[in-house]
């Protein structure tokens, strides 16, 4: 593995369908990914709720228009069987309503027991404190973020290694309040990289480190997306409600951290698995023939007769073998072994065809004076 050449993995795959991206440009997409699923859900758990409601307060309606036609009926001393219909029909929606309303309650009920998340995170209450910073909306092209990236780490890359490295809580809130340039995407940019070469490395335990640092700062930045205000202007609410949080916060957090760890190891998967097959197509390259094919491929292509005469050097029994071939077989097969550098021919040839012929005949000729001798 010494051969390998790191350097060839500065692209690496992070988006889902599986093209390259830099990873200093589109690193959030790592989490955008998980943020949109639970925005769907929650979109969609909502919607759930209102049609119940909604289908609630129809069946209200209705059973009130019966109980009024029953009223009516009644002080009107109708016939037995037109009471009897409206008698059944308000029992029948009554039963209806009981039925909506579980169905409203039930959904009550879940939606407490909702795990909280950094969307969740963002509703009023939580953010009542946060000073009211509106961050810098304008858009930036890929080469502003890249250079934007590159210059940013290129001043506080000592920075941020020593956070990734942190692992209590008040020591992330006070490093941060220390330094409150490092909350922003290009820490977490940083972060998500580091992860992914530490495990590249095999250094298994740092990466999970370093990956929770990566999930810290990505909360914060999420929040303070979602409650458009600068991530500088939040951090401190978001270490006061993890510290106290429930139970449910806590599954939450830990949630997105396997989450983020597997894709990492994910990514490192591919990123050695695209080194190797750089290295060992490096390494055919080099074992490429005068005429550009590959020895272990033709070796392979080989008849096992010829296979086992160049596993034990015996041009004897590579004479043999070719006596007993039909000779375009035989020339063709030895102009590979040439071409792939296999068999060394110590006649040149003028030519293509002159040389395939001298490689056969010389095999022959070889084989003639053996016979002689």
């Amino acid at each position: 593995m010494s051969r390998i050449d790191y350097s060839v993995w500065d692209h690496i795959e992070v988006s889902d369908d599986e093209d390259d991206t830099h990873p200093n440009i589109d690193t959030p997409s790592l989490f955008r990914w998980r943020h949109q699923a639970r925005v769907e859900r929650m979109e969609e758990y909502k919607k759930k709720g209102d049609e119940f409601n909604k289908a609630l307060c129809e069946c209200r309606r209705k059973l009130a228009e019966a109980q009024k036609k029953l009223q009516d009926l009644t002080m009107a001393g109708s016939g037995d069987a037109e009471l009897s219909k409206a008698q059944a029909e308000e029992k029948k929606l009554k039963k209806e309503e009981r039925e909506w309303q579980k169905k409203v309650d039930d959904h009550n009920r879940e939606e407490k027991k909702m795990p909280w998340n950094v969307d969740t995170l963002s509703k009023d209450g939580f953010s009542k404190s946060i000073v009211n910073v509106k961050p810098d909306s304008a858009e930036e092209t890929e080469e502003e973020k890249e250079q934007k990236h590159k210059t940013f780490v290129e001043k506080y890359e000592k920075q941020i290694k020593h956070f990734g490295m942190l692992r209590r809580w008040d020591d992330s809130q006070k490093y941060l309040s220390d330094n409150p340039h490092l909350v922003c995407e290009e820490t977490a940019n940083y972060l998500v990289i580091m992860c992914i070469d530490l495990e590249v490395e095999e250094k298994h335990a740092l990466m999970e480190q370093v990956a929770h640092q990566t999930i810290v700062m990505q909360f914060i930045l999420e929040l303070a997306k979602s409650l458009k205000v600068d991530p500088r202007g939040c951090f401190r609410q978001f270490f006061a409600k993890i510290k106290t949080a429930d139970q449910q916060y806590q599954e939450a957090f830990n949630d997105e951290l396997e989450s983020f760890k597997e894709r990492v190891r994910g990514r490192a998967k591919i990123r050695i698995e695209k080194a190797m097959k750089e290295y060992e197509e490096e390494e055919r390259q080099k074992r490429m023939g005068p005429g550009g094919l590959d020895p272990v491929e033709v070796y392979e292509s080989l008849p096992a007769e010829m296979q086992k005469c160049f596993d034990e050097k015996d041009i004897q029994m590579l004479q043999d073998v070719i006596s007993k071939m039909d000779p375009t077989e035989a020339k063709a097969h030895m102009k590979k072994c040439i071409d792939s550098g296999l068999w060394v021919p110590n006649s040149k040839g003028d030519g293509e065809e002159k040389e395939e012929e001298a490689t056969y005949e010389e095999v022959k000729q070889e084989q003639e004076e053996t016979k002689k001798e």
